[in-house]
């Protein structure tokens, strides 16, 4: 992949990040019943980084959990036959809980229709709510974010790459075009 253009810088995702937690601050008024939950990978930086800026603002920890969507991905047989699994996905129990789904990049949809079917399947939430660092468009699915960072329209040739110091050792957006 080539690089083309850098989207948002480190200072410029801090803002974003700030931004996003306000907007999740306004919205659900108990803070106390709302879990973040990181998509993994990069949305798991992604959700302590909300968490974080909540603390700041508000003053209240709010629980954050990861999820890995990998056994609810609806193209699980490509990945393996027999899939194993493991254990619940959610450490925390998600009952009557106000649950906001974190993820860097959100494409087709795929994801995050994965990522509610994994959080249902460990009980009933109040509500599920999406937070995304980047909307680039092209869902193939009904699926649109509560809250988003930024619109980066795109072509099906171009990627974009949400890139956390935790990660990937620096903070940045990025759109690239796909090698061909």
């Amino acid at each position: 992949m080539i690089e083309k253009a850098q989207i948002l810088d480190e200072e410029k995702l801090k803002r974003t990040i700030a931004r996003l937690a306000h907007e999740i601050i306004e919205r659900n008024q108990d803070l106390k019943d709302v879990i973040l939950v990181g998509i993994k990978t990069r949305g798991v930086p992604f959700a302590k980084r909300l968490a974080e800026a909540i603390r700041l603002f508000e003053g209240d920890d709010i629980t954050v959990d990861e999820l890995d969507i990998s056994l609810y991905r609806d193209d699980l047989t490509e990945i393996s036959v027999f899939p194993e699994v493991k254990s619940l996905p959610l450490k925390e129990h998600v009952v009557g809980k106000t649950v906001v789904l974190c993820d860097d990049v959100i494409f087709t949809g795929r994801t995050a229709r994965a990522a509610i079917d994994a959080v249902v399947s460990c009980g009933r939430p109040k509500s599920v709510q999406l937070a995304v660092v980047v909307d680039r468009g092209h869902k193939e699915f009904p699926i649109k974010p509560d809250y988003i960072g930024k619109n980066v329209p795109t072509s099906l040739s171009e990627v974009i790459s949400v890139k956390f110091r935790e990660t990937d050792g620096a903070d940045k957006v990025v759109i690239c075009e796909i090698d061909r």
